[in-house]
């Protein structure tokens, strides 16, 4: 009897993403555009941090947002309101975004002489992190609400990811909140991981992180 041929499918669409997600980081270097690619739970106060950061990062870069979501418009006219140039990716029930889709979003976008374009993308902390979007960084947001133990609980999340924030720092003294857990946990999952601590409601610590934003995007764009 013939032995069963069996193809391991998730490897191979993973494998040919990441050789997708390579070709694109490549292309938007050699034009000089970083992409972020920020990630989290929904609630955590994605769309509120892009607004703050907007505010701090004061001109200093000429940059656009590409928000995903399963449907709707809301947070992609919230962005555009505050007149940051913006596009919406509807993924029709998909839990993440890939590189092709990420290049469509570009595409649409139509910065050619952007610096930084955010990839907002879907509301998940399983999913996103599984797929290679050809960012250049990856960040990812963590609000106290949402407890500690996150990092122990979707450690895939924090392994992918560069930068991590802890928003709504405002709202620590009604939780029950450690902060050196988090940090612990993080960090076992990724000692190179950066942690800022801020809230995108009243503006603590958000200068600190656009000014870091800022410097990584100068770096990648001019390496």
């Amino acid at each position: 009897m013939d032995e069963v041929k069996i193809i391991a499918l998730k490897e191979s669409v993973l494998e040919d993403n990441n050789q997708d997600a390579r070709n694109l980081r490549g292309e938007l270097k050699s034009r000089g555009t970083c992409l972020l690619n920020l990630m989290s739970s929904p609630g955590s106060g994605k769309t509120t941090t892009l607004l703050a950061l907007n505010r701090a990062f004061a001109g200093r870069l000429r940059w656009g947002v590409m928000e995903a979501d399963i449907d709707s418009a809301v947070d992609a006219k919230t962005m555009l309101d505050a007149g940051v140039p913006t596009v919406q990716l509807h993924t029709g029930g998909m839990c993440h975004l890939d590189a092709d889709m990420t290049r469509q979003g570009i595409a649409a976008l139509g910065m050619e002489d952007a610096e930084l374009i955010v990839l907002e993308n879907i509301g998940n902390l399983v999913c996103p992190a599984e797929f290679d979007t050809g960012a250049a960084i990856n960040m990812t947001i963590l609000s106290v609400p949402e407890g500690d133990d996150k990092p122990a609980k979707y450690p895939l999340m924090y392994e992918t990811c560069d930068i991590l924030v802890i928003n709504k720092i405002d709202a620590l003294p009604v939780f029950d909140f450690d902060k050196a857990r988090v940090e612990r946990d993080a960090r076992i999952r990724n000692p190179r991981i950066e942690i800022f601590y801020i809230s995108a409601k009243t503006g603590e610590g958000v200068q600190e992180l656009a000014d870091a934003l800022v410097g990584k995007v100068k770096e990648w764009n001019a390496g």
